[in-house]
């Protein structure tokens, strides 16, 4: 793991989680630094989404710590965990189908804290105007791509210091992919960290800051994405399909 003076805004150690029988997360431990995008990536099954999923409470830890600003998260309720500061965008979208545009936004909407930046559903309409345009319509009766935009604006709302995004491109037209990828990239420069599980290599190298190797549910290396994209060792034994 890398060591910095910085100190980190989201901390993970030694964190362990079962489906069950089956050991799933193995120790893993990485940290997030303010304005940070940290793109996951592995194969499947190394435990990416996995990894989401405890740090978020959904799966809770068998083992291990989650502190956001030094407040320790580990065990505690998603909700709780969303209160802390720290919102998560599924793989699988989960919008609330029967609700409209506008309403499943204004279920997102949370106070702000002092020192996070402050999100409205306005600037959610100038990420992606294809909203705007159907903020009438039922969630269920969106495309993939519009209900993936809309799960990211929903949960930006809530004003996390934290978003947790897990395949966030995954069957979208290439268009929707570059609104996504831009959106992501803005987000971390308006000062909110974020953890990306991306199985498109080439846009998780494209929007991460730093990269967090996956296998057999541990962090196996950690650098910036032109050191990950330059080791063809590490790319064949860890990336490659």
């Amino acid at each position: 793991m890398i060591m910095t003076t910085e100190t980190p805004l989201l901390s993970v150690r030694d964190l362990h989680a079962h489906y069950g029988k089956s050991h799933v997360l193995r120790g893993v431990s990485f940290d997030v630094r303010p304005r940070e995008v940290v793109g996951l990536v592995g194969r499947n099954g190394s435990g990416r989404s996995t990894t989401l999923k405890a740090i978020m409470g959904l799966l809770p830890p068998s083992s291990g710590e989650v502190a956001l600003g030094g407040r320790a998260l580990a065990g505690r309720r998603p909700y709780e965990i969303a209160r802390a500061g720290i919102a998560y965008v599924p793989e699988a979208r989960e919008v609330f189908a029967n609700l409209t545009v506008d309403e499943n936004l204004r279920m997102g909407e949370q106070p702000c804290p002092e020192g996070v930046p402050a999100w409205t559903v306005a600037q959610m309409f100038d990420y992606f105007p294809r909203l705007k345009e159907r903020r009438g319509t039922l969630a269920g009766s969106l495309s993939g791509g519009e209900q993936q935009m809309l799960t990211i604006c929903r949960s930006l709302l809530g004003n996390p210091r934290v978003l947790l995004i897990d395949e966030p491109t995954e069957g979208l037209a290439p268009q929707i992919v570059a609104a996504v990828s831009d959106c992501i990239q803005d987000i971390h420069r308006r000062g909110v960290s974020v953890v990306l599980v991306e199985q498109k290599l080439t846009i998780a190298l494209r929007v991460s800051t730093r990269m967090c190797v996956m296998g057999h549910g541990r962090i196996v290396r950690e650098g910036a994405p032109q050191e990950i994209a330059g080791n063809d060792e590490l790319l064949a034994q860890w990336l490659a399909v």
